[in-house]
């Protein structure tokens, strides 16, 4: 990914608040010719250590889909979550000579895979993604019958993500201080894309003082 200095973050608590508001990511790997396989699926951020360190991903994919072979050959991969992001005028300015852009967050992860193959470890990282999504459903899973449990099991190819390296990018038109109150103003009488921004330039502290 292209990441400006400008634009890069080195905080791991914004990355991780993306992560897991926006759990639904994109896994990238590379078929047999080399050439890039994506699977969009929902991810479970387990933090182990302080600072980020010792960061996780919990996933499946189904047993036909092919990127598990290639996980299994290949086990790097590129795991993208992407933030709120919406078109920025250049109406924000002071001065007429501005171009118009785009403003978006994204993590990009890279991570090596190990699979997970045993009923109960399968089990654990499905009960993760429950509760993170339908916590009310716990209880009629866990009152599945057994062999149907299994069945289900044997459809999914389910892994651990390793974290290896984590690039973060916040793009809110940083270095150009002069738009933010503006820029500010205008997200926050927008949509919910426009509105998350906002959240996110007062969360940075941009715009909220005139410059």
């Amino acid at each position: 990914m292209y990441l400006p200095p400008q634009f890069a973050t080195t905080d791991p608590a914004i990355a991780l608040a993306l992560m897991r508001a926006h759990p639904f990511a994109q896994l990238i790997t590379t078929d047999d010719d080399g050439f890039p396989f994506l699977t969009p699926l929902p991810l479970h951020v387990v933090e182990a250590g302080e600072g980020g360190e010792g960061l996780t991903l919990l996933g499946h994919v189904a047993r036909p889909n092919p990127q598990a072979a290639h996980l299994r050959a290949r086990p790097q991969a590129l795991a993208v979550f992407n933030g709120p992001h919406a078109y920025m005028t250049p109406r924000v300015y002071p001065d007429l000579q501005r171009v118009p852009t785009w403003n978006y967050l994204t993590v990009q992860a890279r991570v090596e895979a190990r699979f997970i193959d045993s009923f109960d470890d399968k089990d654990r990282l499905l009960k993760h993604l429950i509760h993170d999504h339908d916590p009310a459903y716990a209880e009629q899973w866990r009152g599945l019958p057994e062999d149907f449990q299994h069945k289900l099991m044997q459809g999914i190819h389910a892994f651990e993500l390793r974290v290896l390296e984590l690039r973060c990018k916040v793009k809110l038109n940083q270095h150009r201080r002069e738009s933010h109150a503006a820029m500010l103003r205008l997200y926050e009488q927008g949509g919910e894309q426009e509105q998350a921004l906002a959240g996110w330039m007062r969360r940075l502290n941009l715009g909220t003082t005139e410059p």
